[in-house]
């Protein structure tokens, strides 16, 4: 028979339930004001919920009615400078909070709502309307609430997406010498999400002072928590990263106050990140102002049974018992809120000229349509005054990948902000493929980290750094492929957080990738990531054909607040290249085509490793082509001077890139030149691509899947022959 041993974590797990003792034992200022929190948040959600059954809420109303205890007990006692964060039912944590801030954690009972207190209201009311007087200028709404002032990082409608943000923000916090602390807050679903696993890992590796909140309500929409997991006790998670956990009743207040500070205590210590899950209930459906039990999947016996252990009752029956509030004046204290939220709902709303006894929003305080695409990124004045490309020094022969370690290097040398992430950037003498050649061994692992094989989590952490404002962190993905992997949080989170909360936040985030195309990677890391991130509003694109453009173009992305792709070619990195001597401090701005060749035929487009091919087709075909290496490629960056006055000469367009042509850069390209330039075209634009599929392994497949010299050569003939020229 085989022997057997019991094996343990060692990680601590408990479940923390109060005693008489510990009321008697809070502090009654504690008490009270979180009295005070409860009876705020419940009024303001109620008044949501009426405004919503008016038809005045555009789109969700997800109320916290019912899981207040959760939001108070844990954030009561946090500085301004810790941070939140959570998910779409958001309400009641970013209320809690940004009451903590205005009121520096202190509530009068007697005196309940003061002037910034009653403005708070009425601007995160403003922000769930859509109006122009929020927090966000009406862009976020219910589900993207921010006031970063306050330490509210913005809530978020992706389920688990804030996680790996507020391992960021953690991050930030401890590498910048503070003792501050995150909390991101989820639910029982994203306790099975892969971004919120993935950033426990991070922050128990890294010890991040990260707190992981739990808000178990016990459903989805509409599946209840048995339903989608083994163990429904969520906390459980944390055992299997090292992450010490609590298990409370969310509707005991005090009982989540007394657990989230031993966690902050903890985490505030340097001990890394720890897991709390309060049990709450929410009252009503996921969304409205009907109860779950309207749809069949709750019974109306369990939600009377909750709805007797509301925590608000609980805490009013707590401070009786104590003799610190009597009913009447617990009265009072709820009357004031309610009154505080008419007063509020007053400040948004008028009656309806058009609809006796009919309320509508003040006409006044919608945002102005025309400000729609305001703040999608910035307008690049941060590059004003940076110098650009020598054009009177010597050269000095380099390889290409060393260009890209040496441009990172001379900017982490001067921008101590700068850190590098990836997997195995710290090792192999500059990774996989040495583009951080030295840097390990000169910054430490301090500023270059090696990263788990989790690029939804370590991407997603990466913008809650960038987004904190005090670091800039520059991210490899081995293969862009893996965006993929990240594709919440490289498009969702990163790439619309600047204008989804109205442009409250920088994000000065560098994301490197190349391209492999054959190098016999095959169909899983060979894409050319340029046409999916072009439709992606909120990045700007760069991709250098030359070792001299690449330390231009990347000392202007680490100095955009923009997230910026740099996309890289395996073909160029072993080509021998030079730049200029001296400091490599010099920048190509957005709006910096650079014009390879000048012709009168047809103006050829492209980028990264087809510019060579593409000047060696033409040099094949005797054409007389314009080409144009785009550098910069998005819509908001690219040389549009340039292209359209090699357009109105040519009166042709070929565009040229190497990879497949479902997801290519061409496709959006040719539509956007079509519609600026119609009138000057002689002939349809064509296009140069890879085939339909991705690359094969295979080399002779590989090779029919990508475009090189030959495949241009053959859109150069196509565009002649149409022409008829010679």
């Amino acid at each position: 028979m085989p022997r057997r041993r019991r094996l343990e974590t060692g990680t601590p797990w408990v479940e923390l339930t109060t005693t008489a003792a510990d009321w008697k034992a809070a502090d009654p200022s504690t008490l009270t004001t979180m009295l005070g929190e409860l009876h705020l948040i419940r009024a303001f959600e109620e008044a949501v919920l009426d405004l919503a059954a008016q038809g005045l809420v555009h789109g969700p109303a997800h109320s916290s009615i019912g899981q207040e205890g959760g939001a108070v007990g844990s954030i009561h006692g946090l500085r301004s400078t810790d941070a939140v964060n959570g998910s779409h039912r958001g309400h009641h944590q970013f209320l809690a909070k940004t009451i903590e801030h205005v009121s520096g954690g202190r509530l009068d009972p007697a005196a309940l709502v003061t002037a910034p207190l009653q403005a708070l209201l009425e601007r995160t009311l403003a922000e769930i309307l859509g109006l122009a007087p929020g927090f966000s200028g009406g862009r976020g709404g219910s589900m993207h609430l921010q006031w970063l002032e306050a330490g509210a990082l913005g809530t978020n409608a992706i389920v688990g997406g804030g996680a790996p943000i507020a391992a960021g923000n953690a991050w930030a916090q401890r590498h910048a010498g503070t003792s501050d602390v995150s909390i991101n807050y989820f639910g029982d679903g994203a306790s099975q999400i892969g971004s919120v696993l993935e950033t426990m890992n991070l922050a128990a590796t890294w010890k991040l002072p990260l707190m992981l909140f739990v808000e178990n309500n016990l459903y989805a929409v509409s599946t209840h928590a048995d339903e989608v997991s083994a163990d429904p006790r969520f906390s459980v998670r944390g055992q299997g990263f090292g992450v010490p956990g609590w298990r409370v009743d969310g509707m005991d207040p005090l009982a989540v106050h007394l657990a989230a500070r031993e966690a902050v205590e903890l985490m505030r210590a340097g001990e890394g990140p720890a897991i709390v899950e309060a049990e709450v209930y929410r009252f009503f459906h996921q969304n409205g102002p009907y109860p779950g039990s309207a749809f069949g999947y709750r019974t109306k016996d369990e939600e009377k049974r909750w709805r007797a252990r509301d925590p608000l009752d609980r805490m009013a029956s707590e401070l009786t018992r104590l003799g610190l509030l009597s009913p009447q004046e617990i009265d009072e204290v709820r009357r004031q809120a309610v009154s505080a939220m008419t007063d509020a709902v007053a400040t948004v709303t008028e009656d309806d000229p058009d609809d006796a006894g009919r309320r509508r929003i003040r006409p006044g305080l919608w945002p102005d349509p025309a400000t729609v695409d305001d703040g999608i990124r910035g307008d690049a004045s941060e590059l004003d005054g940076l110098p650009a490309q020598p054009t009177d020094t010597g050269w000095r022969d380099v390889k290409f990948v060393d260009a890209v370690a040496e441009t990172m290097d001379r900017r982490m040398e001067t921008d101590p902000r700068i850190i590098v992430l990836g997997e195995d950037v710290h090792r192999l003498n500059g990774g996989t493929n040495g583009a951080t050649k030295g840097l390990a061994k000169k910054y430490g692992p301090g500023r270059v980290i090696g990263t788990p094989i989790s690029e939804n989590g370590f991407f997603g952490l990466a913008g809650g750094v960038a987004l904190d404002g005090r670091f800039r962190p520059v991210v490899e993905f081995m293969y862009p492929d893996f965006m993929w992997v990240a594709a919440d949080q490289v498009f969702n989170q990163v790439g619309k957080a600047r204008h989804m909360f109205g442009d409250n936040n920088t994000v000065p985030l560098v994301l490197r990738t190349k391209v492999a195309m054959g190098s016999g990677y095959g169909s899983q890391h060979s894409m050319d990531p340029a046409g999916i991130f072009a439709t992606q509003a909120g990045w700007r694109i760069v991709a250098a054909s030359s070792a001299a453009d690449y330390v231009g173009l990347v000392n202007a992305a680490l100095a955009l607040d923009d997230p910026v792709l740099v996309i890289e070619h395996v073909d160029l990195y072993g080509v021998a290249d030079r730049v200029p001597e001296g400091d490599l401090d010099y920048v190509i701005p957005p709006g910096s085509a650079a014009v390879k060749r000048e012709g009168q035929d047809v103006t050829v487009l492209t980028y990264l490793s087809m510019v060579g091919h593409t000047l060696e087709a033409v040099e094949q075909t005797g054409i007389d082509a314009e080409v144009i290496d785009l550098r910069w490629l998005d819509r908001a960056s690219l040389d549009w001077d340039t292209v359209g006055a090699s357009i109105r000469k040519t009166n042709r367009v070929l565009i040229v890139e190497q990879g497949a042509r479902g997801p290519s850069y061409g496709g959006w390209l040719a539509d956007e030149l079509q519609r600026r330039h119609f009138d000057w075209l002689d002939q349809p634009i064509e296009r140069v691509t890879g085939g339909l599929a991705s690359p094969s392994i295979s080399k002779v497949l590989e090779r029919a899947a990508t475009a090189r010299t030959e495949e241009v050569v053959a859109g150069l003939e196509r565009i002649r022959a149409e022409w008829g020229g010679r």
